[in-house]
C-alpha cells in the first residue's frame, strides 16, 4: 500500500528497495536511513525554505541513497522513486561556488 504522505512515501521509498534493490551489506533501510534522510530535507528546507516540501523530501531521499548504490541498483531506485514522486521534479543541485572555482583557475 503507498501512502499520500511524505513519511509514508520514506517508508515505502525504504520498504520497495529492501524487497526490490540486491542485497548488499552496506545497503541500510532502517531507522539510522530514515533520520539521515530527515536530517539531510531539513537542511534542504533551511537553504530553500519556499520549495515545495515533496521535491526537498525526493532530493533528500537521492543524496542520502544514490552514492551507496551499486550501479545495476541505480534504475530500480530510480523506478521505485518515479512511480512514489510522479511529477515532481528533482531539484537541481546549486553549482554556484563550483563554477566560480573553474573561472578562477583558468
Amino acid at each position: 500500500m503507498l501512502f499520500d504522505s511524505l513519511a509514508g512515501k520514506i517508508v515505502d521509498t525504504y520498504k520497495l528497495c529492501s524487497e526490490q534493490l540486491s542485497s548488499q551489506h552496506h545497503y541500510d533501510y532502517g531507522m539510522r536511513a530514515v533520520k539521515s534522510v530527515l536530517t539531510a530535507a531539513g537542511n534542504l528546507k533551511m537553504k530553500y525554505p519556499y520549495e515545495h516540501e515533496a521535491m526537498l523530501i525526493l532530493k533528500a531521499i537521492n543524496d542520502v541513497n544514490l552514492p551507496k548504490f551499486l550501479a545495476q541498483d541505480i534504475p530500480l531506485f530510480e523506478g521505485i522513486i518515479s512511480d512514489l514522486f510522479p511529477d515532481i521534479k528533482l531539484l537541481r543541485p546549486d553549482l554556484d561556488i563550483l563554477y566560480y572555482s573553474f573561472k578562477r583557475c583558468l
